[in-house]
């Protein structure tokens, strides 16, 4: 156990996490229409037997700030994707028009731009669960060498402490990331 490997593997693992956390922060929309709202919805192709994420078997586009546009690589795929979306629960409601679904993003009303930023703060939350976790998971090998007599007890207090710098590095990136996500909801037109 090389305790510089345990410490570059927890920063990898809080990266990770903060890039997750980002990543659910992208599905949060502003009354703007970005495609990675519904990328990742789970189709269920009746034809083909199989579930597939939507950015799989479609091309996704924005044709306005307002609009999402799925254009489907099979046709026959039309009323699966519709149904997805609607039963996705994220708020938007599908059309089908000829050979694409469009879906309209609403205006965000001021009630749904507060329950937009809870659900952020929920996120964030998660977020900083995780890198607390990433900490937990590094700390205890190195307290486990410590207790075999391979670290002396100066050593434990200097990888703690480099392991504590590294979760308040990421414990402020979250703070921050989730200031500028409660800002976006709530100050969006």
């Amino acid at each position: 156990m090389d305790p510089e490997e345990v410490i570059l593997e927890a920063e990898e693992q809080m990266e990770n996490a903060l890039a997750h956390m980002h990543h659910e922060f992208s599905t949060l929309h502003t009354g703007k229409a970005p495609p990675g709202m519904v990328d990742a919805v789970l189709v269920h192709v009746t034809s083909y037997g199989t579930t597939s994420k939507l950015r799989d078997i479609s091309a996704i586009t924005t044709p306005d700030a307002r609009c999402i546009q799925i254009q489907p690589w099979d046709r026959n795929t039309l009323k699966d994707i519709e149904k997805a979306i609607q039963t996705a629960n994220i708020g938007l409601n599908p059309s089908i028009q000829g050979t694409v679904i469009r879906i309209h993003v609403p205006e965000l009303s001021g009630e749904r731009r507060k329950e937009l930023a809870r659900v952020a703060s929920t996120m964030a939350e998660q977020g900083r669960v995780a890198i607390r976790h990433c900490r937990h998971e590094a700390l205890e090998p190195l307290k486990k060498a410590q207790k075999a007599s391979v670290l002396s007890e100066d050593q434990l207090k200097r990888y703690e402490k480099e392991v504590q710098d590294l979760h308040d590095k990421f414990i402020e990136q979250i703070k921050v990331a989730l200031a500028a996500k409660e800002k976006d909801l709530t100050n969006a037109s």
